[in-house]
């Protein structure tokens, strides 16, 4: 049986296809030589499940490797003290057996299970800890404790008195023995705990995690990281595709998520395939699967949609960088943005935050652009009638999409003030086109033009690539200056034609459509 690409649980290397996290390995290990206590605090589905399996393997000739799930443990396990005492307890004995059966640890286990049968009541942190102190001090390896899904418990005091006792331990590991290192992993930053915690008592605020350090190794994958993996599956099955442009595409749509790279291959291996007799691993099978991924719920797009349920400020911040292009500096604190952050919706760049990817964009974009007040506009209800007329031949016409977008505009908001074009025509001009290539199409915002004066969105339909600027004018010189720009950016997509649609407030402005020659590249520009 051949490999497969996962998305689900943990990867394998003998049952999927996989990155090669070795150099993420030796970071880590470098941070567990130094005796680290840290939290691997990333988004949903972005591999720390997988990375912790494959760092106990990683450590166990140096360490004696502990990994505990406290997912398995439910709520009712957090209840109080003695409670969450014997289940750690249990837990932790069992790991212990698990990796070393005959040790001179032993014995202090044995004294840990003894207290289980007939101490169970008094059993609380404060002697747990002192057991646990006993079985590192006669442990043959320094002990290394991982423990996977610490969201599970982090809005319980107990799990912060849990914490305040590794905190002493910590402190004082020169007189007494402890876990060498501690690696807890999760969404949330545990040094930042109180933005789980909903409770009006001020003391649950601090967390006692401040002995943590940074975790500084970057999970996202690279697309040098992705051509690897293509090339075992290359190698496996000979299905001829440029392994270098294939990983390129896929992270230009991915920025490197884990999950988003992994499901993308999924796709075109196992639906994208299906359909076609010849090599889809091809630049329209990898927009093919991007369309297929988009129309479809997943895990990770439904914790995405439960966040902005949950946190109607990062709701806001999120509409105003998209919709209006507000550019949002990054700053330390700023409740939305360290939690757009901690989700994995944005993404530091130069001292600003940006959308983490291109799949997130849309996929965002979509959803604020469906939502009923923005349905309810005459603009999109003129691009559901329209949409029939602008494809021909599998082809989409862009410049009739232009001219009647312009008609339409001006009809309909033609009045309107200039702040108000200004800061939304953007979102109506995707509001029209987005019914237009709904289902066949994918459409972007290039991130690097995404401000309040200029935008270039890329759309892809059926293979074939537009680039569109959208612009406020500021007169010739500037327009002149965005004609040579976009001229450019065609070069740079290998492109002959491309698209201006410019929101111009001069009184004397002709409203229509043009083209001019620039160089060797056509111009289509549209003016309302």
């Amino acid at each position: 049986m051949r490999k497969r690409f996962n998305v689900t649980g943990v990867c394998r290397p003998g049952l999927h296809y996989m990155v090669d996290i070795g150099n993420r390995l030796i970071e880590i290990k470098e941070m567990v030589d130094r005796g680290d206590y840290f939290t691997i605090n990333r988004a949903r589905q972005y591999g720390k499940t997988t990375t912790l399996k494959a760092l106990a393997d990683f450590l166990e000739k140096d360490y004696m490797v502990i990994s505990l799930d406290f997912q398995i443990l439910g709520a009712s396990k957090f209840r109080n003290e003695n409670i969450f005492s014997l289940a750690f307890a249990n837990l932790f004995v069992r790991a212990m057996e698990s990796v070393q059966k005959h040790s001179a640890a032993t014995q202090a286990v044995c004294a840990l299970k003894q207290a289980l049968q007939e101490n169970r009541e008094e059993l609380e942190l404060f002697e747990l800890f002192e057991y646990l102190s006993g079985i590192c001090s006669k442990a043959e390896k320094p002990v290394v404790l991982l423990i996977d899904e610490v969201d599970s418990a982090s809005n319980n005091q107990v799990f912060l008195d849990f914490l305040a006792q590794l905190r002493g331990y910590y402190i004082d590991r020169d007189v007494k023995a402890t876990f060498h290192s501690v690696i807890l992993a999760g969404v949330y930053d545990i040094k930042n705990i109180k933005r789980k915690i909903r409770s009006e008592e001020e003391h649950k605020f601090n967390s006692p995690w401040n002995i943590a350090v940074d975790f500084p190794v970057d999970m996202s994958f690279s697309a040098a990281d992705i051509a690897g993996m293509l090339k075992q599956y290359e190698a496996d099955c000979k299905v001829g595709m440029d392994v270098g442009e294939i990983a390129g595409m896929i992270y230009d749509y991915t920025s490197g998520y884990p999950f988003l790279v992994s499901y993308l291959c999924k796709l075109i291996d196992e639906k994208v395939t299906s359909n076609h007799t010849e090599n889809v691993w091809t630049r329209e099978g990898v927009l093919a699967a991007v369309r297929i991924m988009l129309s479809e719920s997943n895990t990770l797009f439904e914790s995405l949609f439960n966040k902005l349920e949950d946190y109607p400020e990062l709701r806001r911040m999120l509409g105003e960088l998209l919709l209006r292009g507000k550019e949002i500096p990054y700053v330390v604190g700023m409740r939305s943005i360290e939690t757009a952050l901690m989700f994995g919706f944005v993404k530091k760049a130069d001292h600003n935050v940006v959308i983490a990817n291109r799949i997130f964009e849309v996929l965002l974009y979509n959803l604020f652009l469906a939502s009923t007040d923005m349905q309810e506009e005459p603009i999109y209800n003129e691009a559901l009638r329209d949409k029939n007329q602008f494809i021909c031949d599998g082809r989409l016409d862009m410049r009739l999409v232009l001219e009647k977008f312009v008609m339409h505009f001006d009809e309909i908001y033609g009045d309107r003030q200039q702040t108000f074009i200004e800061e939304e025509g953007r979102r109506y001009f995707l509001l029209y086109l987005r019914p237009i290539i709904n289902g066949a199409g994918n459409y972007y915002v290039e991130s690097r033009t995404r401000n309040m004066e200029r935008t270039d969105v890329i759309v892809d339909y059926c293979g074939e690539q537009f680039v569109i600027e959208l612009k406020v004018w500021r007169g010739n010189a500037y327009h002149e200056r965005g004609e040579e720009q976009l001229a450019a950016y065609l070069e740079y997509y290998h492109l002959e034609r491309g698209y201006m649609l410019s929101f111009n407030f001069n009184k004397k402005k002709e409203i229509g459509v043009k083209e001019l020659r620039i160089g060797k590249k056509m111009l289509v520009e549209a003016v309302v």
